[in-house]
């Protein structure tokens, strides 16, 4: 197993690298989120994610692995309370593991990970709830735009956060145009409430559900689109299919 060790600590870096590497895995051992960021590649099995790390926050350095990367991530931190645990799974990590921790805990842990994350994708859908979109690591990329665009299509420019529909500019706050940008990485992909909180908001507090349903009528409103969000009850949202189209660079 090719292991990511983002430790910010060189000491207990170095340790835990030895350990995993008596166990047979192959390791490289960063202390920084820019190192992480850089050193990650589609060859890594592993992450394992601290988030005291002195140039970026950990749990900024997770949502941004998990955008572009399907790799496991096991976050090893001192932050043992609950919003912390629940925001770094909300973000897309697969395990949290509060420091000080047994090294047969980590070892055991990142086996977990890694065998979920090597399930038979087939068998794995059968044994969850039908799905009606595609996985997030089978999208295309989010700078795909259609040939043609119908004066009904929203159009979407993150990097200039703007947002246009048959010519006309349309005006959204900070929050919307967050949402909308969150769901138009993977159209037709189901996100979950309360994952969609902890990206925009940055918080597990759940009174912000209400927050949410009021952005999310705000959106179709002012696109007038008001099917370009579709709910998908009990789970979350979702951007509709062949609704928009975004460009990121």
């Amino acid at each position: 197993m090719r292991v990511l060790l983002v430790e910010d600590d060189a000491r207990l870096g170095a340790a835990l690298s030895d350990v995993l590497r008596v166990h047979g895995m192959e390791v490289e051992h960063v202390t920084t989120a820019r190192a992480a960021l850089a050193r990650l590649t589609p060859q890594t099995e592993a992450v394992v994610l601290d988030l005291g790390l002195p140039d970026r926050d950990g749990f900024e350095v997770c949502s941004r692995i998990r955008r572009q990367h399907d790799v496991p991530i096991l976050m090893a931190t001192a932050r043992s309370d609950l919003t912390a645990r629940v925001h770094g799974l909300n973000l897309g990590a697969d395990d949290y593991l509060v420091k000080p921790y047994d090294v047969r805990e980590l070892l055991a842990r990142l086996h977990a990970v890694s065998r979920r994350h090597r399930r038979d994708p087939v068998a794995e859908q059968a044994d969850e709830e039908p799905r009606t979109t595609t996985e997030p690591d089978e999208t295309p990329p989010p700078a795909e735009e259609p040939a043609a665009l119908s004066p009904d299509e929203v159009v979407i420019d993150v990097s200039s956060r703007t947002v246009v529909k048959g010519g006309r500019t349309i005006a959204l706050t900070r929050k919307e145009f967050d949402l909308l940008a969150l769901l138009a990485r993977h159209p037709g992909v189901v996100f979950r409430r309360e994952q969609i909180i902890s990206e925009v908001w940055q918080s597990t507090w759940d009174g912000l559900g209400r927050t949410l349903e009021v952005h999310v009528a705000a959106v179709r409103s002012k696109t007038g689109s008001p099917g370009l969000i579709e709910t998908v009850r009990g789970v979350g949202y979702r951007l509709a299919i062949g609704a928009a189209s975004s460009t990121w660079s």
